[in-house]
């Protein structure tokens, strides 16, 4: 499968943005996740959803603020951004995976990575 993330921009605190994931293949056999990557700072884990889209699970750090959803007729996995914050600046990258059991929180949970869009909040 391939994925192509996009939506990223520049926004000001408290804004909102919404990412997109295009993806080829059959999307409903995967798993999807968005991680992040900022500057001088390991990847890390924002949000999951499962194949049907009937569960989610989300870093603490973006618990009530970021919505994951998905749209199998469409191909499409979305990350819903509200109340940005500076320190959500960072790469965030969109993932496949079609495993079952792996802690969905982690990177090796996912065999299939998109190209990230960069998202900036401004102070």
């Amino acid at each position: 499968v391939q994925l192509q993330a996009s939506g990223g921009g520049l926004v000001q605190a408290g804004g909102s943005l919404r990412l997109s994931c295009a993806a080829s293949g059959s999307f409903s056999s995967y798993t999807m996740g968005w991680f992040r990557q900022a500057p001088g700072k390991e990847r890390e884990f924002v949000a999951y959803i499962n194949r049907s889209g009937g569960s989610t699970y989300y870093a603490d750090s973006v618990k009530g603020r970021f919505t994951i959803s998905r749209d199998n007729a469409k191909n499409t996995v979305y990350l819903q951004m509200n109340s940005l914050k500076p320190e959500d600046t960072a790469a965030y990258y969109c993932a496949a995976g079609s495993r079952g059991g792996l802690l969905v929180s982690a990177s090796y949970a996912y065999e299939y990575w998109g190209l990230g869009t960069q998202v900036t909040v401004s102070s």
